[in-house]
């Protein structure tokens, strides 16, 4: 690989992006193996290979299976179509897995609770934790050397199950890998990743934790228990923790693929999912010839599934299926985006600018990280409109809270956009029920207004009709707005059902199923 100054001219050699995207799959695979014995456990391990008898096949792997929806929305809808709530629909459609977060955000966007708030209402156990950042490789696929690129498809993921730290997670991860295809350097590609997260978030504090311990010269054991006591506040099975456990893998492993996974695997806690990522890293930057044959020979090329529903999905049936169909995204994107790092015939041929690029974060804080978790949009035919949640849609009555209302990508100029709520008795809007928004072409219009909450009808959720309407036209739209009665859900009576409904007979029918289509 090369890199020039001639502007305009930044290229990845198909068959290199293959090599490295093949070499992705491959590696997320045998470390989601690898990891599987040991997952959730809290000890230190001694791990040097697969300790299961795995006669041709993986271990199934939520991780991968995620992604594979997320491949359909793609090749649906157009990578630039895809946002958090396409990505809502496709999880209601086809996501059956109810651990944790992945339960949680169903429910929420059953119930109206559409991303990102979703991933922030109920979820206060699991909002910060592994669930997203575990599936970032698909997007970092399709923006190959170009990590600002990722990182808002990075947040449109995360926000359906997770906030906070969890979204931080994926941004990381995903910019990381996306860095990848043109960097080899573990250390600066974690660099690349730590420059687009908050530098106070504990994501990174974890990170530089570890860091300091390997620049200091601690042994990979130490680095590991300062981790699991700096991060004990948190608990098991939460982003800082195990993103941390990538990175020591990452940097003690000095780029050997064995010694890289099976740290990651020894350090405990959420062992597939810490033993996937180092290994879809490694396998961007070596590609698939650079996985040692004893990794790949125990489990082949099969794809297996847990946590979707086969039916319609279409799933690819191996690795090498997949990333057929991941090149075809990524040529379909290169058409709708010609700024690009494109696919070519000839050789790799990267601008300086590119390289620069990778470790200039400003862009990316300026457009992901000041994302609102607690604000909703809906899509209309002359516009978007957004409620922003001063605090939470979940509410008790009596509450006066603010929200705050915008309007943008407006087509047209020189008229109003009329709000005009449908109130249930009881609920109150101090500013009045009408407000009135400029609409102008490439302006953004926003207001605030105070609500006052009234009570709940016997539902513990109330879905509050906004009326549309452009000055300048006779026909409105709706969008709702939902609330939660306060006090009504709580986290640990919901993981205790979503647990439940996992193991009813059809949810485990379409798993057996799930695994007979893919033999």
């Amino acid at each position: 690989m090369f890199h020039t100054n001639k502007a305009g001219k930044s290229f990845i050699n198909e068959e290199e992006y293959r090599e490295k995207v093949l070499g992705c799959w491959v590696g997320k695979n045998i470390g989601g193996t690898l990891g599987a014995p040991m997952e959730g456990k809290r000890d230190i391990f001694d791990v040097s290979f697969y300790t299961q008898s795995l006669q041709g096949e993986p271990i199934p792997n939520d991780d991968l299976d995620l992604q594979l929806v997320w491949l359909k929305a793609i090749e649906e809808k157009g990578l630039y179509n895809v946002n958090e709530q396409v990505l809502c629909e496709y999880w209601l459609a086809y996501v059956i897995g109810p651990w944790n977060e992945y339960g949680v955000a169903k429910f929420n966007m059953k119930n109206g609770l559409l991303p990102p708030l979703s991933g922030a209402v109920n979820n206060d156990q699991w909002k910060n934790s592994n669930g997203a950042w575990i599936r970032s490789e698909i997007w970092a696929c399709m923006f190959p050397g170009e990590p600002d690129e990722v990182a808002p498809f990075a947040w449109y993921d995360a926000c359906v199950d997770h906030t906070n730290e969890g979204i931080y997670a994926e941004i990381f991860i995903a910019t990381m890998e996306a860095a990848a295809f043109i960097e080899n350097n573990p250390r600066k590609l974690i660099d690349v990743g730590l420059i687009r997260i908050p530098k106070d978030c504990r994501v990174t504090r974890s990170i530089k934790l570890v860091i300091e311990c390997f620049e200091h010269g601690d042994d990979w054991k130490t680095a590991r228990n300062k981790i699991v006591e700096d991060s004990s506040d948190l608990g098991w099975f939460q982003a800082p923790a195990n993103v941390a456990f990538v990175i020591i893998g990452l940097l003690y492993g000095k780029g050997d693929f064995s010694q890289t996974l099976c740290l990651a695997v020894n350090c405990g806690d959420d062992t597939d999912c810490t033993a996937a990522t180092v290994g879809s890293i490694l396998g961007i930057i070596n590609g698939r010839s650079g996985i040692p044959v004893k990794w790949i020979e125990p489990i082949g090329d099969k794809i297996t599934t847990v946590a979707v529903n086969p039916f319609h999905l279409g799933l690819p049936k191996t690795l090498t299926e997949l990333t057929d169909r991941v090149i075809a995204c990524k040529r379909q994107t290169d058409m709708s985006n010609p700024t690009l790092v494109r696919l070519t015939n000839s050789k790799t041929c990267v601008e300086d600018k590119i390289f620069e690029k990778l470790y200039d974060g400003e862009e990316t804080a300026k457009r992901v990280l000041s994302k609102s978790s607690m604000a909703i949009s809906y899509a209309t035919a002359f516009g978007r409109f957004t409620v922003e949640f001063e605090k939470s849609p979940v509410v008790f009555a009596g509450e006066t809270q603010k929200l705050t209302l915008s309007f943008e990508n407006s087509y047209t100029d020189s008229s109003f956009v009329i709000l005009d709520w449908i109130l249930p008795d009881g609920w109150n809007i101090k500013q009045g029920q009408e407000q009135i928004l400029m609409n102008r072409r490439g302006y953004t219009s926003t207001i605030t207004v105070d609500l006052v909450v009234g009570g709940f009808k016997a539902e513990s959720i109330e879905h509050i009709p906004i009326k549309i309407r452009l000055s300048e036209r006779n026909y409105p739209v709706f969008v709702t707005i939902p609330f939660q009665l306060s006090g009504t859900i709580q986290n640990g009576n919901l993981e205790a059902r979503l647990s439940q409904n996992y193991w009813d007979p059809r949810n485990m029918m379409l798993a057996r199923i799930d695994n007979d289509l893919n033999q």
